[in-house]
């Protein structure tokens, strides 16, 4: 059995990331920020998803020579990978009040091959229904929550290789490199806003990971190493969908992407 307390740190952890919406910044915000969008599993898409293009012919599921291929694509787009920023539309369904919050922004993401101590860093600035700021560098994640002057900072700790095996999911990773965390099944090709993607199913092999994300589905571009579309499976019925636009690749990021720019009336929290 997984220590409770591990598993919470982690998927805190990994939850404020992925959908920042899910975790406790979400229960103090929830109220006073724009209801939430009624749906789920049956319910109707937010309006304010993409345009997706009607998906194309989908390639046999279980080849795993289409697989081969794309991970052989990836591996290749990795090497010219340096940083990327794009658009951004999270949603968050929550089976137990079969709501869905939805969330859009803007992220960033820089790979140090040179710096193996900066590893991975990520910043994403959500812009509705509530200005809010999350940053991930040297180990710590930032959520900065301007409406509320408050800074809540994490030490990833041990934590870290687990959470950047999750950032880096569809952002300039190396193919191959996914399969030394995640079982993976490729299900076809799809065409997402014009752009033929790779539809893969992707079931994590560390226990402790699965007890919190069952399994993770992406819709990926071989060509660019980037994903249009990610879901994350919960065993509880909740999931995560995150829909990436407008990608620049290896464009010069905005000064100071990566620094939070509080008050002197910012309260600071550290969970333990």
């Amino acid at each position: 059995m997984i220590p409770s307390v591990m598993r919470s740190n982690l998927a805190r952890i990994v939850t404020l990331v992925l959908a920042v919406s899910a975790n406790s910044a979400y229960a103090q915000t929830h109220s006073s920020s724009t209801p939430p969008t009624r749906g789920g599993p049956t319910g109707k898409s937010p309006a304010a998803a993409p345009t997706q293009a009607p998906a194309g012919p989908k390639a046999p599921a279980n080849n795993s020579g289409e697989l081969e291929a794309v991970l052989a694509q990836l591996d290749k787009a990795s090497l010219g990978f340096h940083n990327t920023q794009a658009d951004f539309v999270w949603q968050q369904y929550q089976k137990v009040v079969d709501e869905t919050d939805v969330q859009k922004g803007s992220i960033y993401f820089v790979r140090s091959d040179k710096d193996k101590d900066k590893g991975t860093q990520m910043a994403a600035e959500i812009n509705a229904p509530d200005k809010k700021y999350v940053v991930f560098n040297d180990g710590k994640l930032k959520l900065y929550q301007p409406r509320i002057e408050q800074l809540t900072e994490y030490d990833t700790g041990k934590n870290r290789s687990d959470l950047e095996s999750f950032l880096v999911l569809g952002f300039g990773s190396r193919g191959h490199d996914l399969t030394k965390a995640f079982d993976i099944k490729f299900e076809g090709y799809e065409t997402l806003e014009s752009t033929r993607v790779a539809k893969m199913a992707l079931t994590p092999k560390s226990q402790r990971v699965r007890s919190i994300f069952e399994s993770v589905t992406l819709w990926i571009d071989p060509a660019r190493g980037v994903s249009l579309k990610q879901q994350f499976f919960e065993p509880s019925g909740d999931y995560r969908i995150a829909l990436y636009s407008n990608f620049k690749l290896n464009a010069k990021l905005p000064p100071d992407v990566f620094k939070l720019k509080t008050t002197s009336r910012t309260k600071i929290i550290r969970p333990q």
